[in-house]
């Protein structure tokens, strides 16, 4: 299942409801006299954990995603055309398995799920660019050269989530007061070049260069490191933060119980985790 459920009493009974799926651990490298990098060794491996239970699909991340890493706003036709530039989305899914046809058109039970790129470790969209536009960075993510992508696009066939975005046209921000909007530490992209979530990349580097400084190497949430998404999320929903600092809040949410990652089972290992959705279905005791 993308998206996992279950009821309080089937919580409470067992933590681990909804999510008993125990599959095979796979690894697509296995077998290869290969010499990368270890990112459990690592001081910084950047993570994510999402709760669906406190997500109210309000998509205030969405708007905070596109103003700080200046991605372009195409307009209603051209999403209509499928070339929406949003690095991240809200899905949203209906459940109809507890009320009859009609009540379900009346009030149906709708789930939300932000979905980004998951920089997953063995990434599908890296071995099939044929310019190494896209790779893995030392910290865990998976980059993208600007420079180097000739738009194939075989990343954005390969990726199993569907969030790689390609810019069909140059929207090259000519006005200069949407310049003033922009923001400098961003790049901007041009046409015929992929583009995806980066994870907030330019965040990332200015706090390990401020750790640096301090004579730390390693990112502890006492340095307060919020992307974009998680900054604006009314709920808290969304927390970023470093999976090899075990003390960390990612780190203990990642070993919930409840956490799972989207479609992992196929080995590519996202760092995304999702917590399992609880639903209250008990009647009110008054």
């Amino acid at each position: 299942k993308i998206v996992k459920e279950a009821t309080l009493a089937e919580w409470k009974d067992k933590p681990k409801a909804g999510n008993e799926d125990d599959y095979y651990k796979i690894s697509m490298w296995s077998g290869h006299d290969k010499n990368f990098t270890n990112y459990d060794e690592q001081p910084n491996r950047w993570g994510v954990a999402i709760d669906l239970n406190t997500c109210t699909g309000c998509s205030a991340c969405v708007v905070a995603c596109m103003s700080e890493n200046n991605v372009p706003v195409v307009g209603k036709d051209e999403v209509w055309r499928r070339r929406d530039m949003h690095w991240m989305r809200i899905d949203r899914y209906y459940d109809d398995s507890e009320k009859s046809e009609k009540d379900v058109s009346a009030d149906p039970t709708a789930k939300h799920q932000p979905m980004f790129c998951q920089h997953c470790e063995n990434a599908p969209c890296e071995t099939v660019c044929p310019v190494g536009a896209t790779a893995h960075s030392e910290d865990g993510l998976n980059t993208q050269a600007y420079n180097r992508c000739v738009g194939t696009r075989y990343c954005a066939n390969n990726c199993p989530y569907k969030v790689r975005r390609f810019n069909w046209f140059n929207y090259s921000h000519e006005d200069k007061y949407v310049n003033l909007a922009l923001n400098p530490d961003v790049s901007i992209r041009t046409r015929g070049v992929m583009e995806k979530c980066t994870l907030c990349v330019q965040r990332t580097q200015e706090v390990k260069l401020k750790v640096r400084k301090d004579g730390r190497t390693a990112v502890a949430d006492s340095d307060n490191f919020q992307t974009a998404c998680q900054q604006t999320c009314p709920t808290q929903a969304i927390i970023v933060g470093n999976i090899n600092d075990k003390n960390s809040k990612v780190s203990k949410l990642r070993a919930n119980p409840r956490g799972y990652g989207v479609i992992e089972e196929i080995g590519i290992k996202p760092v995304v985790t999702y917590l399992t959705k609880i639903k209250n279905t008990e009647p009110a005791k008054v």
